[in-house]
């Protein structure tokens, strides 16, 4: 069977986004670096073709000032990688210069506490424009956004099942795949539990509304189609069953949203009644609070929506601990020290070393608030400027659909509660989701 231009350019994007789900959600320098490649020669191989060209000036034209916004924003991110001499960095950033004043002399050195992080960085966020560019340019119609949905469906119901079986062996370390940090949850490709939980909320999302899409497309459907619906049927289960047993707090937290967000949008709005939609769900709720609640026992089944307990990863010799709370608060405390400049991207895991000095059992790479981390890394400036690109998003009307609203929910949480959105592949279904989700993507 011969394949259209369009599946063949999406089909290999979908190829570029597996090697990102794969290898820890591109969660390593190393691997920003190698998707930042191929993301680049993918962006110049759509450029080859004349429809999409056109696709891609009109997205240009009518995103002109978001665009350019986003451009200063990088040119923001080099700023603070520059190397500065020592009396300049005195004014712009005084507490980097408290920090390193005490340390070594320097003659010259830069606004970012951690260079090769912030260099890394920004080859992530580089490769985020491009993907936006990418996505205006090969999805345009509502049928390749459900192409899209159905590859997530597929990928995260490979990326559950291999979690879970892991977990059921008790999570051994395999080739590159670190599961040993988390002995009693379901992790699989990715080094923390969360991160596959929110990525697996995604996969569902994407299922659910593949499954509602082909029941009000009765009449169009083709024969084969019957297949699929079992199938995505099939992905749901393991994909519910993934979530799960990672035992993310927050993950949890926002399955339970999301199964109440799509029985109360079934029960009162929605104007057609899909029972067979519904029996999905409740399907959902009964493998949770049945199955896995008499597996685990109930307690498990509170204790794993209480995402606001108190948890930290850390590498103790004798008992004293941080909390989640204590992580945001000194995140948030040091912002007002980097206020207009910040203290680079990725510099979090310096900066809590720099300040914790004498306690070498006490280590974190992340604030536990996505929110407190971007402004410190950014700055009140670079913050800024992200947030100027972005927001002619937030004001069209027609980028609130029901599922884009879901979506912002998710992202309201996690940028208060959690660090996922500093995970390239959380990253990227995020912009994928608000760029496919209006109401008219055509």
């Amino acid at each position: 069977m011969q394949l259209s231009k369009n599946k063949k350019y999406q089909y290999l994007f979908f190829s570029i986004l597996s090697i990102y789900i794969i290898f820890n959600g591109g969660n390593s320098n190393l691997f920003i670096k190698l998707n930042f490649i191929l993301i680049s020669l993918f962006f110049l191989y759509c450029l080859k073709d004349k429809n999409y060209n056109l696709h891609l000036k009109n997205f240009y034209i009518n995103n002109k000032n978001s665009i350019i916004l986003y451009l200063f924003f990088l040119i923001f991110l080099n700023f603070q990688m520059i190397s500065l001499p020592i009396n300049f960095l005195k004014i712009l950033s005084p507490e980097k210069y408290n920090l390193i004043s005490g340390i070594s002399k320097f003659s010259y050195t830069s606004i970012t506490l951690s260079p090769s992080n912030s260099y890394f960085q920004i080859l992530n966020y580089v490769s985020l424009l491009l993907i936006i560019l990418i996505f205006k340019m090969i999805f345009y119609n509502d049928r390749h956004k459900y192409r899209f949905y159905f590859f997530l469906s597929l990928i995260g119901f490979v990326a559950s099942i291999t979690a879970v079986l892991f977990y059921l062996n008790g999570n051994p370390d395999f080739l590159i795949f670190k599961n040993s940090y988390y002995k009693t949850a379901s992790s699989g490709f990715f080094i923390n539990r969360t991160i596959l939980a929110v990525f697996l909320l995604f996969c569902l999302v994407s299922s659910l509304e593949l499954l509602k899409n082909f029941d009000i497309n009765k009449k169009k459907q083709k024969k084969d189609n019957f297949f699929i619906k079992i199938y995505i049927r099939l992905f749901i289960i393991f994909i519910t069953v993934g979530i799960i047993t990672s035992f993310s707090r927050i993950g949890n937290f926002l399955l339970l949203i999301t199964i109440l967000f799509y029985l109360i949008n079934e029960i009162f709005f929605s104007k057609r009644k899909n029972y067979a939609f519904k029996i999905i769900l409740f399907i959902i709720i009964f493998f949770d609070l049945i199955i896995l609640g008499i597996y685990f026992g109930t307690s498990e089944i509170i204790d794993r929506f209480y995402f606001l307990k108190e948890e930290f990863s850390y590498i103790s010799s004798d008992s004293q601990t941080i909390s989640r709370f204590d992580l945001i608060k000194f995140g948030f405390y040091e912002i007002k020290n980097f206020i207009l400049f910040g203290y680079g991207a990725g510099g979090f895991e310096n900066l809590f070393q720099l300040k914790f000095i004498n306690s070498s059992n006490l280590y974190a790479n992340h604030a536990h608030s996505d929110l407190v981390e971007f402004i410190g890394e950014f700055g009140l400036i670079g913050f800024f400027l992200l947030l100027f690109s972005l927001i002619k998003f937030f004001l069209i009307k027609e980028n609130y659909s029901s599922i884009n609203l879901l979506i912002i929910l998710y992202l309201i949480i996690i940028l208060f509660f959690d660090f996922a959105l500093h995970i390239p592949i959380i990253q990227i279904v995020f912009i994928s989701f608000f760029v496919l989700n209006k109401k008219s993507i055509s």
